[in-house]
């Protein structure tokens, strides 16, 4: 027995190696709705992005179930350098931007009305969120090429400032009070969003102007990676307007405010609640898997490059998705991130199902979170017992 299990985990990890050729259907997906538009004659498929995202892609979740799959070390050490799992991430970009393309055509020239117009806007959204994904993998690495490759995939979101807060910002405080994209419990998403992109917007600006001012260079220099990341989204825009007509300015601006926002919900669904303790000099000790929720749900593993993981991520930021393990010391979502970024939109809902969740990660102790501040005294009052009823019932389950 003990003989045959290792085999049927090389198998698995076989079979899932070419699985990942799969995740380059998120990106196409902005291609369906022109085409489901033409065979079905029926409009609402301008929305098939929400459909696919928040309708096909849970289901597929419950029915795959768990993934369970993680590398052992000796297959980790040669999966790390498999230029396959690189190329994968490459070729998500071209995909991408063809979408782009296809779309601003259908924008300038499809005989669409604006509500059409719109809901195409929203599913190249969401792809052009997938996008700031596979930037975050590629952001991650140390060859310059691929970091250069993440700046492109994230012109199109217009968000070029998470290169910089992402790498040097958020791994850096992350389940703090003190960093932007760690949601607090009691803290619900609308009011997070804006706090998220303004503050990681101006903690991007302050990294990256105290890194030039080192090398005596100032702010308002080309080499600053906000402004060069900035211009090459405009150029983007400013392209796209000359060929396709300023008409598609505003379906720009809205898919990228639908890409950079999708980013926002998932970085609220990943810390929430939680908070670093902090050692006998009164810093907060390392991150550990303890400090990210996570989830194992094989379908979003796939389109999203193992970011579900997001635990072993944290601990061990200089792994390549390929290698990520699952975590059982980490904190466990109930479902996979599409599910979870719908039921963030209702706050009532999200709290019922994760604010006990969180009670019970801390043993009852709710005083041991990251909580709102402006709520603490009440949420310490309502979940005021270590061991509560409800942490007890919810560490049960």
């Amino acid at each position: 027995m003990s003989g045959a299990q290792p085999a049927i985990a090389k198998s698995r990890r076989g079979y899932k190696r070419y699985l990942w050729l799969l995740g380059l259907l998120a990106p196409a997906s902005a291609l369906l709705p022109s085409q489901l538009v033409l065979w079905t004659g029926m409009p609402i498929f301008w929305w098939s992005g929400l459909m696919v995202f928040f309708v096909i892609i849970p289901v597929l979740d419950k029915v795959a179930g768990e993934d369970g799959d993680n590398p052992s070390d000796t297959d980790a050490s040669s999966m790390q350098e498999d230029k396959f799992y690189r190329w994968c991430t490459y070729a998500f970009l071209p995909i991408q931007f063809f979408t782009l393309l296809v779309a601003c055509w259908m924008w300038a020239f499809g005989d669409l009305t604006i509500i059409d117009r719109i809901g195409l806007a929203v599913t190249v959204g969401l792809v052009a969120g997938t996008g700031i994904n596979a930037a975050h993998e590629l952001g991650h690495r140390v060859e310059q090429h691929e970091r250069w490759l993440a700046k492109v995939a994230l012109t199109q979101t217009f968000y070029g400032h998470f290169f910089v807060e992402h790498n040097r910002g958020h791994h850096v405080k992350v389940a703090t009070p003190d960093d932007p994209a760690s949601s607090r419990l009691g803290e619900n998403l609308w009011t997070f969003l804006p706090r998220s992109v303004v503050l990681g917007l101006i903690s991007a600006w302050h990294l990256e102007t105290q890194r030039l001012a080192r090398g005596s260079i100032r702010p308002w220099s080309i080499r600053n990676n906000l402004l060069h990341s900035w211009l090459m989204s405009a150029v983007l825009f400013a392209l796209l307007a000359l060929v396709f007509g300023p008409a598609v300015l505003p379906y720009l601006a809205l898919q990228a405010v639908v890409g950079f926002l999708l980013l926002e919900t998932v970085n609220y669904v990943e810390h929430y609640g939680l908070l670093r303790e902090k050692n006998a000099r009164g810093r907060y000790v390392r991150c550990s898997p303890r400090h990210s929720w996570n989830s194992d749900r094989l379908c979003t593993n796939i389109f999203l490059y193992h970011l579900q993981r997001h635990s072993d991520h944290h601990a061990n930021p200089s792994k390549r998705y390929q290698v990520l393990r699952t975590c059982d010391e980490a904190p466990q979502l109930p479902a996979g991130y599409a599910t979870m970024v719908m039921m963030a939109a209702f706050p009532p809902l999200w709290r019922r199902v994760m604010d006990p969740r969180v009670v019970a990660h801390y043993d009852g102790d709710v005083s041991r979170a990251n909580i709102l501040p402006r709520k603490r005294e009440k949420i310490l009052r309502t979940y005021a017992a270590p061991g509560c009823a409800t942490a007890r019932m919810t560490k049960s389950r």
